[in-house]
C-alpha cells in the first residue's frame, strides 16, 4: 500500500509539473476570462497590494523573475515583512495560487482578513491554509499544522504537497459559508463556516481568544510572511460571485 501510495504521489507531481509549465505564468486563457477570472497578481509589481496595516508593501516582498518573494534577512524589520494583503476585499470566491518555499519554511494564505487596528495580525480574523515545508519544519508532522491544513482546525483527509524547492497549487473556495480547500488538484478539506460546529472548533483551537475570528463573512486575502526560508508566490487568480 506504502508503495502504491508512493506511486500515486509522484505520478501526480510529474502532472502537475507539466501543467504548471503548460500556460505562461500570471496570463489568463480566453477560457478563462470567460469564465470571469482575473489575475491578482501581474507579474511585474506589486499594484494591488501592501503590507498589512501599511499604506504599501514592506521591503522584504519583491518580484523577482514574475513571482511575488518574500526574503527576509536577520536585519528585515517587522514592518518589511509584515503579511502581503490585498487592497480589495472579497465575499464569495474562488482563488487559485502556486507557491513554493525554501527548506524549512512556513507561511500560509489567509483569507476573510478584517484589516483594522484592533487586530494586529491577520490570523486574528482571518482562517489560513497552511503553507509548509513538508520536509523538515516541525509543523509539517503535526495534525492541523501540516501544509494545506486549515490551520489549528481541520487536517486535510490527504497529503499532496511537493517537497521544499517545488511548486505546488492552493485552491481556496468560499461561497457562502461553504468552503473548500483543493491541494495540487487534489480536495482536501470541505466544511462550513459559521455555523454551530465552525464555533466549536473555533472553541477548542489557539483562536479561542480571539472573539473575531472567522466570523467575517467579507475581508483581504493575505499571504503571510514566513517564519523562516524564502517563498515564492505566482499565478494569483481569482473569480469572485
Amino acid at each position: 500500500m506504502y508503495c502504491f501510495r508512493l506511486c500515486l504521489f509522484f505520478c501526480s507531481a510529474f502532472f502537475l509539473c507539466n501543467s504548471l509549465q503548460a500556460q505562461p505564468m500570471n496570463t489568463l486563457t480566453a477560457s478563462e476570462q470567460a469564465a470571469g477570472w482575473r489575475l491578482l497578481f501581474n507579474g511585474k509589481n506589486l499594484i494591488g497590494w501592501h503590507s498589512y496595516l501599511q499604506k504599501k508593501p514592506g521591503k522584504a516582498w519583491k518580484v523577482e523573475k514574475g513571482c511575488i518573494v518574500l526574503d527576509k534577512n536577520p536585519h528585515s524589520s517587522y514592518a518589511d515583512d509584515a503579511d502581503l494583503t490585498t487592497d480589495e476585499t472579497f465575499r464569495n470566491f474562488d482563488l487559485k495560487i502556486e507557491w513554493k518555499i525554501a527548506p524549512c519554511g512556513n507561511s500560509g494564505v489567509m483569507f476573510y482578513v478584517n484589516e483594522s487596528p484592533a487586530y494586529r495580525e491577520t490570523w486574528n480574523t482571518g482562517p489560513e491554509m497552511q503553507i509548509v515545508d513538508l520536509c523538515c519544519s516541525p509543523d509539517s508532522r503535526i495534525l492541523k499544522c501540516r501544509a494545506g491544513d486549515l490551520y489549528d482546525l481541520i487536517a486535510a483527509d490527504t497529503e499532496w504537497v511537493t517537497p521544499g524547492g517545488q511548486w505546488n497549487r492552493y485552491e481556496i473556495i468560499c461561497d457562502r459559508g461553504h468552503l473548500q480547500l483543493f491541494e495540487n488538484g487534489h480536495k482536501i478539506i470541505d466544511t462550513h463556516l459559521w455555523t454551530d460546529a465552525w464555533k466549536q472548533l473555533i472553541a477548542h483551537s489557539k483562536f479561542a481568544t480571539m472573539p473575531d475570528f472567522g466570523t467575517f463573512h467579507q475581508g483581504h486575502i493575505a499571504l503571510q510572511g514566513t517564519e523562516n526560508g524564502k517563498i515564492w508566490f505566482r499565478n494569483i487568480k481569482i473569480r469572485t460571485w
